[in-house]
Formats: C-alpha cells, structure tokens, sequence
C-alpha cells in the first residue's frame, strides 16, 4: 500500500499557486452492475446494450473517443467547438424535453465527446435519429462556425472568475505545453484562433464509426433496438485512420510558487497539485479515497479551511491530477500550504490507517465503462 501512495504523490514535485480574488464521508459497498451486452455495427460502431424490462424510458449515451487532448496546438477548445456544432439550436434541447420527456447533454472531457439523449422509450427511434442527424450533418459553414466561435466567446467571458483562473494556471504549471495543461474549453485567445479548416479537419479525423461506443440501457427490446441502428447509424462511415493518442510527456515540473495578483483582491486562492495516476493504472481507483484522506488531514490540521477547501482528483487517460484547493485570508495562506505539503509528505511516506480508509463504489470498474 505504501508504494502506491509514493507511486502517485512522488512525481516530480507539487506546483502550487496563490492567486488573490475578490471574494465525513459515509460507506458504501461496491455495487454489482450486470454486464452489458456487447455488439458491433458492420462500420464499427460499438453497442453496449442493457434491456430494462418494463422501464418506460431510455438512456443513449454516445461516446466519441477523441477530446481536448486532439486540440491543435495554439487552438484549445477546437474539439469542444466541434460537440458544439453537433447540437447548435436550443430547440432541439427544448424539444427532447417537451416532446421526448427527457434531456440532450453534450459535454467535451481531454478524453471524450459525450453525447447524452434519454426520453421516453416509445420515442428511440426519434432520439437515434436525432444523434444520426447531429453526426452526419455537422453544420461547419462559415456562418455556423463564425457563430459558434462568438457564442464559445461570450460564454468565456461570463465565466471568468478567480476560481477558474486559478484552476486553468495550476493546470498549466503541472503539464505545460500537454494537452491537459490547456482547459478542454480553451481560451478567449486560442478560440478566437479556430477556424473553419479546423473544424472541418477535426470532423473528418475524429467524427467516425469505429472511434465511438454507443450505450443503450432501457426498455427497449434489442431486436427493435438494433433494427433502428442498423437502419439510422448504419451509414455512419468509417474513417481513414485512427489517430492513436500518444503525445510528448510532460516537461520537469516548475514547483517553484507561482502568485498571480488581482486588484480586487481581498482573500487568497491557493491551489497545489501533483500529477496523478491515468484511469488505466491498477492503482487508479485509490486515488479517490486517498484525496478524501487528504482532505480530511488537511481540514483537522487547518479547521478554518473546514467550508473553503477540498482535494479532488481528475483521473484521464493518459495521466491525472490530484489538487489541494482553498480560499483563505491573507495571513493564512502560508499556514495552509505548509499543511497542504505536509500531507502530502506523511501520505508519500506511510500509507494511512484502516480507519481511515473511507468506502469507495467502484464505478471506474463497471461494464458500462465506455473504453
């Protein structure tokens, strides 16, 4: 047990951050979820299917296996700007609500596009068409993305806040010029940088059958199920190539402080982070109780940080982050950083006793884990 904890807070350092701004867990036993069915398109298209007898809804949820990681480089949001260009009208979300009686999410993570589409079972063949659709007709007109790119841009903007400044600076302390290093939304600077070219580029490089795992739990019958798919996601076409992920490892961490000063400011926002283990590491799921421990060593050391702090891991594909993160006055930030290290070190040095040791569901390891 102690090597694992070594193996994930002895990296090459901690980057810790101070940015100036304005303003117990309960046990849960490992649930075991049936394995799901698993078939393939004739276009590669993976299905993962799990009938709910009796159940009058359904669930779709369509990954693309590409995200913000596949940004060009100088132009992070790209992949995000594309899930944006699927579903670009807030009638189609209004309309899986009010007709369809559920809800359409598109969400861009480093690793992934998420498409999300559940309604009424009655109504699948509806939602498949409506992914069909967002899938084969990607809108990247010069209007559509000119479009795209202002909204992206006025959303950016309305979202500013110290806490997401610190977030994005702490991120690129730790990976630098790697894609994780760059928020999965981008920048006002690289989204005004995306062009037409790069989105039409992205949807031919990643927007294919074979590079997507389609997930369907409800009730449905699978004979029904797979008639419409074959039907509807049929055509979906392969692409040329995969583009494999492998990127440059990140540079030797800069653990010296960083402080980034805000006028306004009246408290300090303080975030420290190490890099952490891939979610196909062995190890990777006991990164979570080891960030409550964390959290929960940190507060007993410092008790005002008990309602301003946390310590959340990020686990992706190919590498993760784990952040100590804070809002404290002034004078106490010295104090909490030095607790926060401390932490880290007693935790790097000896793994944590049995009683602090916290239940953990084991949702990384279910079936449906969409790979």
């Amino acid at each position: 047990m102690a090597q694992f904890f070594k193996k994930t807070l002895i990296s090459a350092g901690m980057a810790t951050l101070l940015i100036l701004l304005a303003a117990p867990a309960s046990r849960t036993n490992a649930q075991t979820v049936p394995a799901p069915e698993r078939e393939q398109l004739l276009n590669g298209l993976t299905i993962l299917y799990g009938n709910r007898a009796g159940d009058p809804n359904v669930l779709l949820k369509l990954r693309i296996k590409s995200g913000a990681a596949f940004d060009l480089a100088g132009k992070a949001g790209m992949m995000s700007l594309l899930a944006d260009a699927m579903f670009p009208e807030s009638t189609t979300r209004e309309y899986v609500t009010e007709q369809l009686g559920g809800r359409l999410d598109v969400s861009t993570s480093y690793d992934s596009i998420d498409v999300t589409i559940s309604g009424k079972s009655s109504e699948l063949e509806r939602m498949i068409d409506l992914m069909r659709n967002a899938i084969l007709s990607v809108n990247v007109s010069p209007e559509s993305v000119a479009a795209l790119r202002q909204a992206r841009l006025k959303e950016l903007d309305e979202q500013s806040s110290s806490a997401a400044i610190a977030d994005q600076a702490i991120a690129a302390r730790l990976f630098g010029s790697y894609p994780y290093g760059n928020p999965p939304k981008g920048t006002a600077t690289t989204v005004a940088k995306i062009d037409r070219a790069d989105l039409m580029l992205a949807r031919e490089r990643f927007l294919n059958a074979e590079n997507a795992t389609l997930a369907v739990v409800g009730g449905v019958e699978k004979p029904r199920l797979m008639r419409a798919l074959r039907q509807l996601l049929g055509p979906w076409q392969k692409g040329d190539r995969l583009v494999p992920a492998t990127f440059r490892e990140p540079g030797k961490l800069d653990d010296r402080v960083l402080l980034i000063e805000d006028p306004r400011a009246a408290n300090v926002q303080i975030r420290l982070a190490v890099r952490a283990l891939p979610r196909s590491d062995a190890d990777s799921l006991i990164q979570f109780p080891l960030a409550h421990i964390a959290d929960t060593r940190w507060r007993a050391a410092e008790p005002e940080l008990a309602t301003t702090s946390y310590v959340r891991v990020e686990p992706h594909l190919l590498s993760g982050m784990l952040t100590f993160g804070a809002i404290v006055p002034a004078a106490s930030a010295a104090k909490a950083i030095t607790a926060a290290k401390k932490v880290v070190a007693d935790l790097s040095s000896a793994p944590p006793s049995d009683a602090e040791m916290p239940g953990v569901i084991d949702k990384s390891s279910s079936p449906w884990r969409l790979c």
